[in-house]
């Protein structure tokens, strides 16, 4: 994986409804969830909005990411600017629903990066380039990653049965 920048940092125990705040929750459409993605926090939301911020572009979160409820909004709203999210921990429906539709995620139990850090990501270790640390990536079961890498559930299923077509 190439080098990605970490465009914002957060800690611990980020909840869905600071990633999708629940006022929106009449937007379902993975097409228009993403304007949604960080509504509270005005910067990181309109630099979203405005694309300055590169596909593959890092969050580097603490423990708990997604944490809260089950709103599936919180992953597509993420996904729909396809950023990659390094966190320490994911919340258990989180993870579910992010895998789900294909959001690119690491856990990184020890991850240290600070926003501008660059990041060196592969399947078993992060490198920040920034600082020169090195951490070891937890892998996700290989059924969750082939998930993941079709992206998501529908297309994986969808290549699944016509494998078996033929």
């Amino acid at each position: 994986m190439a080098n990605r920048k970490v465009v914002l940092k957060l800690g611990d125990d980020v909840s869905t409804d600071i990633i999708y705040p629940g006022r929106f929750m009449a937007t379902v459409l993975p097409a228009e969830t993403p304007q949604f993605a960080f509504a509270d926090n005005a910067e990181f939301n309109g630099k979203l909005k405005a694309k300055a911020v590169p596909a593959g572009s890092v969050i580097a979160a603490g423990d708990n990411f997604g944490c809260g409820s089950s709103r599936e909004q919180a992953a597509s709203c993420l996904k729909g600017h396809e950023l990659v999210i390094v966190a320490r921990h994911f919340g258990r429906i989180f993870l579910q629903n992010a895998i789900n539709i294909g959001l690119n995620m690491v856990i990184c139990p020890e991850i240290e990066a600070e926003e501008g850090d660059e990041l060196e990501i592969s399947a078993e270790k992060v490198v920040n380039q920034t600082s020169g640390k090195s951490f070891k990536a937890a892998p996700l079961p290989k059924a969750r990653q082939a998930i993941i890498d079709a992206g998501g559930l529908i297309p994986y299923t969808r290549e699944l049965l016509m494998s078996q077509k033929t």
